[in-house]
């Protein structure tokens, strides 16, 4: 297939904020894709060439793109800088420069979305001696047989940047309606951008198979390679030890009676530690430590995999549990910001382990030995649980639980959650099943405290005297559910320490933002969204100076949240609701 038609699927998507009209265009060209490149383009689309929960990543910065695009249109460096500075999008400077470009080229041919594929797919196994140059010449060979509008997402595409606005509900309903759309009985009218469904329990039966075989795939291109083939096709997809499943996500009850009231009674209520979320996979004795994020940290946590391997019964399986910190002089639970650092950490691991000790605390379980488990109830998956997890003290147990319909008894308990260290407690419904990614009403989580957000970093500005060397004020974003937009509601400053080892500093912030910036505007850069942060405020309040339409009162940086990944930042139907609720609104 043509690069070029799906350059026109692109411009197409980013020329419209219509959720639905992104549907129908995206629809209408899987259409026409052929089924052996299906799963190629669905990657692409999204602007990925491996599955989000892959560990290879393309790893190419911005700068490195600027010799690619210079080798392939033989303009100089310091001009494509300089034009990458007025339009502030490399993919639209690449675009710009390769339509003027000074050299013929005499070997060229018309892309193909194979070949731009496997070239970027190189780029994340090169090893060895010249890897950077091999890198910077996998994309020229690219960018000398592309059209300027090809160049652009290229550009993109290797930036993992691609702008188009494609939600992960919009990617569904597209699959939906592009391979069962003749059996839905809908239509949708562009011109007025509505949708009419003859049969809306028949529709949303499809939208749910959808659904639920992202669900199982974690793979927006698997899934639609199998939709090729009918519900069938959906049908063959299953859980798999060692492929991460999104994890289950619980919405925030403002008391206990809400709590109840969500979830009903009898409720099971468990301790809220802390920690950071791990999904624990097991299959031929070997075992994998996936974040919420999906990233795969086994190496990073020995002693964890030596509790599992000696503390849970079976030959496969999938748990969801918290890693939560404890001191180790006082085995009480210690905050999340001690033990993050081990996440990312690659060197010293033992000793790290020695000095951030955690305990596992397992609370669910969605495959066992060959089963999916997903739509069990919650009450049957934790008897899985607590049959499989031999308790050790200060390694692993499962978490901490009470069965109750009487709230004096629940507060009591809650109580005993924040006097051990702890956030406070998750009330669940003993019927549940797990819905990955979703916040459904199977659970809700109950806090003393106002409930943070957490917001992924755009953008930044070097601060003023001692810290001109620093990057000090933070523009930071939410996200838009339906399109994946990035919406600005503030800059964050405060919270923020000078020394390293007080906390996180502002020299360790701008160490990480640095190979990310994308833009510079004098003193203030951008950057592209990877790093999430965990802010507290005053107050949410109405503003026109942010995208969001809202900006934050006073807010303060909590902790570095590298077990969360952009999907996962707050949302702005999350901002909405908070704004109503304040002062009595809601």
């Amino acid at each position: 297939m043509k690069y070029l038609a799906l350059v026109g699927v692109y411009e197409q998507l980013e020329g419209t904020t219509k959720r639905l009209e992104k549907t129908f265009y995206l629809s209408e060209f899987l259409k026409t894709v052929p089924p052996e490149e299906i799963d190629t383009v669905m990657l692409l689309v999204q602007g990925r060439v491996f599955p989000d929960w892959d560990e290879r990543k393309i790893g190419m910065a911005a700068r490195l793109l600027l010799k690619s695009i210079n080798i392939a249109s033989g303009v100089d460096t310091a001009e494509i800088e300089k034009e990458w500075k007025k339009t502030g999008d490399l993919g639209q400077t690449a675009e710009n420069i390769i339509g003027k470009k000074k050299q013929a080229t005499l070997f060229t041919s018309e892309l193909t979305v194979a070949k731009v594929f496997a070239n970027l797919q190189k780029q994340a196994i090169i090893e060895g001696t010249g890897t950077v140059n091999k890198k910077v010449k996998l994309i020229a060979e690219l960018l000398t047989s592309a059209k300027p509008k090809e160049a652009k997402y290229i550009i993109r595409t290797v930036l993992e940047y691609l702008r188009v606005g494609l939600g992960a509900g919009t990617m569904r309903d597209a699959i939906t309606w592009a391979f069962f759309g003749k059996d839905m009985e809908f239509k949708y009218d562009q011109a007025e951008n509505k949708l009419e469904v003859q049969d809306r329990e028949k529709y949303n039966s499809y939208i749910d198979a959808v659904q639920e075989a992202i669900d199982i795939a974690n793979d927006f291109a698997i899934v639609a390679k199998k939709a090729t083939k009918g519900l069938q096709g959906l049908k063959e997809l299953s859980l798999e030890p060692g492929k991460p499943v999104k994890v289950m996500l619980y919405q925030k009850a403002k008391n206990l009676s809400e709590a109840f009231e969500t979830v009903g009674k009898p409720a099971a209520f468990e301790y809220k530690y802390d920690g950071f979320r791990l999904q624990i996979h097991k299959k031929n004795k070997k075992i994998w430590l996936f974040t919420r994020r999906l990233d795969d940290v086994t190496k990073q946590f020995p002693d964890v995999v030596k509790f599992v391997e000696e503390n849970v019964a079976g030959d496969s399986f999938i748990i969801d549990s918290e890693a939560a910190g404890y001191d180790s002089s006082t085995a009480k639970y210690t905050a999340f910001q001690n033990i993050s650092q081990r996440i990312r950490r690659k060197y010293d691991i033992a000793t790290m382990a020695k000095k951030f000790p955690v305990e596992l605390d397992v609370f669910d379980v969605i495959y066992y030995n060959g089963e999916n488990l997903i739509k069990k109830p919650f009450s049957e998956r934790r008897k899985i649980v607590e049959h499989i997890v031999t308790p050790v003290e200060l390694k692993i147990k499962p978490a901490v639980q009470l069965i109750t319909e009487d709230e004096t008894t629940a507060e009591a308990f809650y109580q005993k959650s924040l006097e051990a260290g702890n956030e406070g407690v998750m009330v669940k419904n003993l019927g549940g099943v797990y819905k990955p990614g979703s916040r459904v009403g199977y659970g809700v989580k109950l806090k003393p405290t106002m409930d943070t957000l957490e917001v992924v970093i755009v953008g930044a500005e070097y601060g003023e005297g001692k810290r001109s060397a620093w990057l000090a004020s933070f523009i930071v974003a939410i996200r838009d559910p339906d399109t994946d937009e990035l919406l600005e509601i503030g800059r964050v400053g405060t919270g923020i320490k000078e020394k390293a080892e007080e906390g996180v500093s502002f020299g360790q912030l701008t160490e990480m933002l640095k190979p990310l910036i994308i833009k510079e505007e004098g003193k203030i850069v951008w950057v592209k969204p990877s790093i999430v942060i965990e802010v507290d405020y005053e107050e949410i309040q109405a503003s026109p100076t942010y995208k969001s339409g809202y900006a934050l009162r006073f807010p303060r940086f909590v902790k570095l949240r590298e077990d969360r990944g952009v999907g996962e930042i707050s949302t702005l139907e999350e901002i909405e609701m908070l704004y109503d609720m304040q002062r009595g609104r809601g």
